[in-house]
């Protein structure tokens, strides 16, 4: 039954006041048009909806059950297009993103804090995923933006912009502090205590490198990864391929944040950002390893799905990410 939506809409207005005058005033139309309207409707549905009278308007039990559905749908409608006038304005809407451990803690918290300053109305979903789920997620149409560390092959529709360069050190807690490499943080950085060599000056600034090790004679060494799922994982299972090696980590964890305590408390050597190990590294709790191979550099990447039509605080968003990348 192909019935006018404006017949809906009027009846709307009719039920809620109980009078058609006011109907019409709330519709910024006249009183006969209302009530031809309401004639039409109850003619097209073969049922009487109102019960007229000098004190007013009354709904008959057909109109009361009609009008407790279209004043849910009205309302909805309502709903939706103040929200909407809300996100064109950047004054409302909600952005969702998928985000891994290293681009949360390396980039994306502090673009996120200006984000909301600019616009505080604007909420945000945040979930914790490595490269995979944000792809999984962004492909569904779960996410508006993925911002991970560099993803592997993507689909077409996927498009992946670099939007900061880092780099892994090797390192291991005291039990490996012999393969160490000493370090010097000028005064104005962390403090520094037990990390350059003993026999250094304070004021030279600077301690002398040990020799580098290569990775075949760290093969005793416990080795603490990120778990197979995960591009890390695939980027030093290639790294180690290329010099001949095998790549066994003896701990697999989850997420990036988990590699550094086990560091600290022992359990093994391990890759992990240079700015995330920066503190540990400078009171001491974990040291630098020295290598001859060339630890690749890696990214942080935004992805989001081309195929998709990003809402105004969404487009917002990723301007933002993607200034001064």
């Amino acid at each position: 039954m192909a019935i006018h939506y404006e017949y809906y809409r009027i009846f709307y207005y009719v039920a809620k006041y109980r009078n058609l005058t006011q109907a019409a005033s709330a519709l910024y139309n006249s009183q006969p048009n209302v009530s031809r309207a309401m004639k039409q409707l109850e003619h097209e549905l073969g049922c009487q909806l109102l019960i007229r009278s000098n004190k007013g308007i009354r709904l008959t039990a057909e109109g009361e059950q009609l009008y407790s559905h279209v004043a849910v749908a009205f309302e909805q409608l309502q709903l939706g297009e103040a929200e909407l006038l809300q996100s064109l304005s950047l004054q409302g809407g909600t952005v969702s993103i998928g985000a891994s451990e290293t681009a949360l803690h390396l980039f994306l918290l502090g673009k996120l804090r200006l984000f909301l300053e600019h616009y505080p109305g604007i909420r945000l979903k945040v979930y914790n995923l490595n490269s995979p789920q944000a792809l999984h997620s962004l492909l569904s149409g779960q996410i508006d933006y993925a911002v991970t560390t560099s993803p592997g092959d993507l689909p077409p529709s996927i498009r992946a912009i670099p939007l900061k360069t880092f780099q892994d050190i090797l390192a291991g807690g005291s039990r490996f502090a012999h393969l160490r490499q000493p370090l010097w943080y000028p005064a104005e950085s962390f403090p520094v205590h037990n990390v350059a060599d003993p026999d250094s000056s304070p004021g030279n600034g600077h301690a002398l490198p040990s020799a580098p090790i290569s990775l075949k004679d760290l093969s005793g060494c416990p080795l603490v990864a990120l778990d197979k799922h995960t591009t890390t994982y695939d980027l030093y299972n290639r790294f180690y391929l290329e010099h001949g090696l095998v790549w066994e980590p003896d701990i697999e964890v989850a997420t990036a944040d988990l590699i550094l305590p086990m560091l600290e408390n022992n359990l093994g050597i391990g890759f992990l950002p240079m700015e995330l190990a920066a503190k540990s590294l400078a009171e001491g709790k974990v040291f630098q390893i020295p290598i001859k191979e060339t630890i690749p550099h890696r990214s942080i990447c935004l992805m989001y799905d081309v195929g998709k039509r990003l809402h105004a605080p969404a487009r917002a968003l990723g301007d933002m990410l993607l200034a001064d990348s």
